[in-house]
């Protein structure tokens, strides 16, 4: 059996000591695999133009090295190690093939291989930031770690259903099956398992937007990505989110929260001073308790803003954007690069959050017309849209680590202290990842490039800027559906982020994908309600709903664990 956090407890201080990171074989371990993981991610993205989530794929890895009585090998069984690899595994993956190739791809399909190497060193410092910014802001207001965050639960779970087994291991083992056979038969099913996770306000209008953007072309004989109504709602959803987030910031007491903001210093603000102690650092899990203020949400923010500027600038002292542009145009580049890197990261992680799904291609996309708009040039255009694709995707991934690590340390005694110090770990051993992220793609793009092996959505970003705009059609359009959609991020709130996920709907597109969410989505409802129909008071009403939410989370976990085999499966396809 695996230990728990309360027998980890240092012998010296009676305290949970959360294992490190750099352990030497947790290290070794999380090495070879995010050298494995990068690799996936970088042949994945290459040929077929998917980044799959390996984040289960290194939870189930781990779990079996745990299993091999060899030294210190066993070591790997604690839950909590591999937590520390899945989360290195995952972030490899996403860094190697959304953060690192395709930024660089953009300038070599433009004839300009001597602007690489800048990008990527452009690439590795929005990797950095986004990864450092989510590590600041974690469970704060506006992105708490109660929220869905889908990929985290299905890899926590993988994780208990390993480590306890019996039923918990049945029921994923039947779900993971199932996704994968669907995945075989192009079915989304990590769709249906991401709908037993998230927010079932926002995954409706998730899948709302999938089911209209596969049918409108049919039905109304619109195209709707060529008259860009998907951007233009993503547009006005983005930023009414964006105002959303800013009001948040305004005070330092959660407003409408059922339990106290705290962070790791003083105590809350309106704590009575007898309890001050015990409410700041709880003794027990408590979901209520925020471990980010936010005072720290505001610093985190502005530290990501003001490293973001730091990293356009960079870019374009290195890119030779002065040259181009001269001293005005260089410094309201680096505005609008600084800009929009923060604001793709924020909106990317929100609608992953909510939904497991991230845009980064559309938002990105997004910024790429706004900068053809602006009439920026060829080469300046590129590196912007290089710097800008290099955010969200790690800033997504990190959180659902966070979440499956947040998940996975609840019987931690004291908990804050242990989470605290248990994500501290995750994100040291991320960087792992990253760094052999950077490593395998710093040696690898040239052979893959010269190949013609490139990432398809470059493609487009590069296709997009030599055909640039011949009218004002994109604009109007954009401006047009930008109303409806900034009308239902509005309606919805901060919390349910339903006119991103309209959009990122619109924008994903995939085929099948809203039927089956829509489908997870009354499974749900139905299943929840028949728990709780022989409930005789509030207390077993209660347990019938948590209990049913246990059993929805293991179906979802499962549905997106095979989803994920199917897609590492895919590699063969590549050879």
């Amino acid at each position: 059996m695996s230990q728990t956090p309360a027998a980890q407890a240092a012998p010296d201080a009676g305290a949970p000591r959360h294992p490190r990171a750099f352990e030497p074989v947790t290290l070794v371990v999380t090495v070879l695999l995010s050298v494995l993981g990068a690799v996936i991610g970088l042949v994945l993205i290459t040929t077929l133009g998917i980044a799959p989530n390996t984040s289960v794929i290194g939870a189930l890895i781990a779990m079996l090295v745990g299993r091999v009585s060899f030294a210190a090998l066993s070591r790997m069984r604690d839950p909590n190690r591999q937590n520390l690899v899945q989360s290195a595994v995952s972030g490899s993956t996403f860094a190697a093939a959304n953060s690192l190739v395709t930024p660089i791809a953009v300038p070599f399909l433009l004839g300009r291989s001597d602007l690489v190497w800048p990008m990527l060193g452009g690439a590795v410092i929005g990797l950095a930031v986004d990864s450092w910014v989510l590590y600041r802001v974690f469970d704060s207001r506006l992105l708490p770690a109660t929220a869905a965050w889908p990929a985290g639960i299905a890899a926590a779970e993988t994780i208990r259903a390993g480590d306890e087994g019996g039923r918990k291991a049945g029921l994923l083992g039947v779900s993971a099956l199932v996704g994968f056979v669907g995945a075989l038969f192009k079915l989304p099913t990590s769709a249906a398992g991401v709908a037993f996770l998230g927010n079932i306000w926002a995954l409706l209008m998730f899948g709302v937007g999938l089911l209209v953007a596969q049918y409108a072309p049919d039905l109304l004989h619109v195209d709707l990505a060529a008259h860009y109504v998907p951007h233009g709602v993503m547009i006005g959803a983005g930023l009414v989110a964006l105002v959303q987030a800013l009001l948040m910031l305004r005070s330092r007491r959660s407003r409408g929260s059922t339990g106290a903001e705290v962070a790791e210093g003083p105590a809350t603000e309106g704590t009575p001073p007898g309890d001050a102690a015990e409410n700041a650092r709880p003794e027990r899990f408590a979901p209520e308790v925020r471990t980010v203020d936010a005072a720290r949400l505001r610093r985190g923010l502005l530290e990501g803003l003001v490293l973001f500027l730091a990293g356009a600038l960079v870019i374009a002292l290195m890119g030779g954007v002065l040259s181009g542009m001269g001293g005005a145009g260089l410094v309201g580049w680096v505005l609008l690069a600084g800009f929009a890197a923060l604001v793709h990261q924020l909106i990317v992680g929100l609608a992953a959050m909510h939904s497991g799904w991230f845009p980064a291609f559309a938002v990105t996309l997004i910024f790429l017309i706004l900068g053809l708009v602006l009439g920026i040039p060829m080469v300046p255009l590129a590196l912007l849209v290089g710097y800008a694709a290099s955010t969200g995707p790690a800033f997504a991934d990190v959180g659902f680590d966070f979440k499956a690590g947040w998940l996975l340390r609840k019987g931690g005694v004291p908990w804050h202290p242990y989470e605290m110090a248990g994500r501290r770990q995750q994100y040291l051993s991320q960087l792992v990842g990253f760094a052999v992220a950077v490593l395998v793609v710093a040696v690898a793009w040239k052979p893959f490039f010269s190949e013609g092996r490139v990432p398809p959505v470059a493609q487009v970003y590069v296709d997009t800027i030599k055909a640039g705009l011949t009218d004002g059609h994109a604009l109007a359009m954009m401006g047009l559906w930008a109303i409806p959609g900034a009308l239902i991020q509005l309606i919805g709130g901060s919390s349910r982020q339903m006119g991103v996920l309209l959009a990122t709907g619109l924008l994903v597109a995939t085929p099948q994908a809203g039927w089956l969410v829509l489908a997870a989505l009354l499974v749900r409802v139905v299943w929840k309600r028949y728990r709780r129909r022989k409930a005789a008071d509030a207390a077993a009403e209660r347990a019938a709903a948590e209990a049913a939410d246990n059993d929805l989370a293991l179906v979802g976990a499962g549905l997106v664990a095979g989803s994920s085999l199917s897609d590492v499966s895919q590699i063969f396809r590549t050879f």
